[in-house]
C-alpha cells in the first residue's frame, strides 16, 4: 500500500525578476529540507530559467510565459489546465500579484499560502503584507511565508547552478579576449530596470579607468538586451578599452563569468545577486529612499559586499518620476566607489 501512496506535490510561485528569484532560493532549499520526499516544482518566467534549472532542491521547473505562449485568455487557460493536470497539493506564493494568486486557485491547488495582497482573498492562508515597510530583507520575507506553514528556516545562502556548458562558453570568451587565469577581472554592470536605479554611466567608466590605471585589472562590462545603450555609453566614454560581454549571453553564462571575477560594481539589479550566489564580492549602488526599495530589503548579503546609498533629505521618493534629477544617485561620487573597490581588491 505504501508503495502506491501519492507523493506530496508542492509548487513554489515566483514570477518576477532575476534578483527576486535568486532571493527565493533559500526558501526553495528550506522547502526541500522540510519535505525531502515531496515533488517540488517552481513556477517562473522563461527569462530566469537559468537561475533554477539544475537546482538540486527542485524536481521540476514550470515556465509561465505570460507575454508569449501563455498570453491572452486561451494561452492562460491552456497553462491553467496544464497546471491542474499536475495535481499539486500546495502552492507557496512568494510574490503577490493578481496572476500569481489567481492561477493556482484556478488550477485547483487546494492549499495556497502567501501575502494578503492583490486578490489575496484567493489564498487559503494569508500573511499580512508589510513588505513595503522594508523592515527586513526579501530573503526573510520569503522565509516568513514558510514559517506560516510550519517550516522554520535560518539558512539564507543564495544558490545558482553554474553548468559546465556555461563555463565552456565563458572559457572561449576569455580566450578570445586574451583573459588569462592570472588576470584580475572586475565586472561592471551599469544597467538597471529603472532610471531611478541607474548611476551615471560616465562615472562607471571613470572608476573603471582608474582601476585599470592603478591595479592593472581587466574590466568586463555586462548588460542585458535593455542595457545596450548604457553599456555603449560606458565603453565609448572610457580612456582605456574594456571588454564587453554581449547582451546575447545567457544568465547562466553571466554567472560563469562573474564566478571568475574578483569584484562586481553594479547598480541595484539582478547581477548583484548572481554574483553573491557564485561567491563574488559586490559593490552595489542604490538610489531611492522608499523603505520598500532600500538596501535593507534588497541589498547584497555577501560577507564582504559594500552598499553605497545616500539619503539626500527627500520627504517622499517619487522613483522614476523624480523631480530632483535623481539627486540621491548623483550624490554617489566616483571617488567613493573607487575607494570601495580598492578596499575589496586589496583585501587579503
Amino acid at each position: 500500500m505504501n508503495g502506491n501512496k501519492k507523493k506530496y506535490r508542492i509548487l513554489i510561485v515566483r514570477t518576477d525578476r532575476i534578483g527576486d528569484v535568486l532571493l527565493s532560493t533559500p526558501a526553495i532549499k528550506a522547502v526541500r529540507k522540510a519535505h525531502p520526499n515531496a515533488h517540488i516544482a517552481v513556477m517562473v518566467r522563461p527569462y530566469v530559467e537559468d537561475i533554477v534549472d539544475g537546482n538540486p532542491y527542485l524536481d521540476e521547473v514550470i515556465l509561465y510565459d505570460k507575454d508569449n505562449k501563455h498570453k491572452g485568455f486561451f494561452g492562460s487557460l491552456a497553462f491553467i489546465l496544464e497546471l491542474r493536470r499536475k495535481s499539486f497539493d500546495l502552492a507557496i506564493i512568494l510574490h503577490p500579484t493578481v496572476r500569481s494568486n489567481l492561477v493556482p486557485f484556478l488550477a485547483g491547488i487546494p492549499e495556497r499560502v502567501g501575502y494578503d495582497k492583490r486578490w489575496g482573498f484567493l489564498l487559503t492562508k494569508r500573511i499580512k503584507d508589510t513588505k513595503h515597510l522594508g523592515e527586513k530583507h526579501e530573503i526573510d520575507y520569503n522565509l516568513d511565508v514558510l514559517r506560516a506553514i510550519g517550516i522554520a528556516a535560518k539558512d539564507r545562502t543564495l544558490y545558482m547552478p553554474v553548468k559546465a556548458e556555461y563555463e565552456r562558453v565563458i572559457d572561449r570568451f576569455m580566450a578570445l579576449n586574451d583573459l588569462g587565469g592570472k588576470d584580475v577581472i572586475v565586472a561592471v554592470h551599469p544597467g538597471a530596470s529603472c532610471r531611478s536605479k541607474r548611476w551615471p554611466a560616465y562615472r562607471f567608466g571613470r572608476v573603471a579607468d582608474e582601476l585599470m590605471d592603478k591595479y592593472n585589472v581587466k574590466i568586463v562590462i555586462i548588460g542585458g538586451p535593455s542595457d545596450v545603450k548604457t553599456v555603449q555609453e560606458v565603453e565609448t566614454g572610457m580612456l582605456h578599452k574594456p571588454i564587453v560581454l554581449s547582451e546575447e549571453h545567457s544568465l547562466g553564462e553571466v554567472a560563469a563569468l562573474l564566478k571568475k571575477c574578483k569584484l562586481l560594481i553594479s547598480n541595484d539589479s539582478g547581477p548583484v545577486h548572481i554574483a553573491v550566489a557564485v561567491g563574488t564580492p559586490v559593490i552595489s549602488l542604490f538610489g531611492r529612499l522608499d523603505p520598500g526599495l532600500s538596501p535593507q530589503r534588497w541589498g547584497p548579503i555577501g560577507q564582504d559586499d559594500i552598499v553605497i546609498h545616500k539619503d539626500v533629505g527627500c520627504e517622499e521618493c517619487l522613483a522614476h518620476n523624480c523631480k530632483l534629477s535623481f539627486k540621491c544617485l548623483d550624490a554617489i561620487t566616483a571617488e567613493e566607489v573607487f575607494s570601495a573597490a580598492e578596499r575589496l581588491l586589496t583585501k587579503t
